[in-house]
């Protein structure tokens, strides 16, 4: 049970870091061919990034807190 639960929560923070380095990669790549159109909005181009970086920060401290709970409560079982 608790090594199923390891595996997801390692795919869980494998997804998460693949998505925010895609997503980053991703707005950098399209702020560079369209720049233009970032300059009409009032928050810098990497806005969303920070956005889901600090998002993708949250469910990584969530994921290795849980692990790190299981780790040690399943010494004791």
């Amino acid at each position: 049970m608790l090594k199923q639960v390891n595996s997801v929560l390692n795919i869980i923070i494998g997804s998460t870091i693949g998505v925010f380095l895609g997503k980053g990669i991703y707005v950098f790549w399209d702020y560079k061919n369209h720049s233009e159109l970032y300059a009409m909005q009032s928050a810098p181009w990497y806005t969303c990034i920070l956005v889901c970086g600090i998002l993708a920060l949250i469910t990584l401290i969530i994921c290795f807190t849980i692990k790190f709970i299981l780790h040690y409560w399943g010494k004791e079982l």
